[in-house]
């Protein structure tokens, strides 16, 4: 199953390692394989937790903001050079509110392996189709696999 994630249009996705992306992927299709075995109260319990579920730009604002004010805390005690730490984590969260992507995200990212809303998104619809909330998934037909793999398709339409 190589081409089911198709947001091609993710500005992360694009600049992102393949690696990085990758390994997302897999991750997400191991949890919707496991789900796809699962009863309908799990798949439920699981969908509760992807919805508190941090994303790419909660983690850079957390991680940025956190940066500037680690350079203000340090400029404070041990002389200005510091501010340079936060001006430079600023600039880092300007770059990324503007252009949709930059270093401090790629580095969120690649770290902590923190997912686009877009790819947890993705994981929610495919679970919700397992669960039954959609038609074009097939109830048994085929086995767990035949219907994650239906799931995973189904959430990119």
């Amino acid at each position: 199953m190589e081409s089911w994630n198709q947001t091609s249009t993710d500005e992360v996705r694009q600049h992102a390692p393949d690696g990085v992306n990758k390994r997302i992927d897999e991750r997400v299709e191991r949890c919707v394989r496991h789900m796809a075995e699962q009863e309908r109260g799990e798949i439920s319990r699981y969908l509760e937790k992807l919805e508190r579920e941090w994303d790419l730009n909660r983690g850079v604002t957390v991680v940025g903001s956190a940066l500037a004010l680690m350079g203000l805390w340090l400029a404070r005690r041990d002389g200005g050079r510091w501010r340079i730490l936060g001006g430079v984590a600023a600039g880092l969260m300007l770059q990324h509110g503007l252009v949709g992507f930059g270093p401090l995200a790629e580095l969120v990212r690649a770290v902590g392996g923190v997912r686009t809303r877009k790819e947890i998104d993705l994981e929610k619809f495919a679970l919700k189709a397992l669960r039954g909330d959609f038609e074009r998934i097939p109830k048994a037909d085929g086995g767990p696999l035949a219907r994650a793999n239906a799931a995973l398709v189904a959430a990119q339409s």
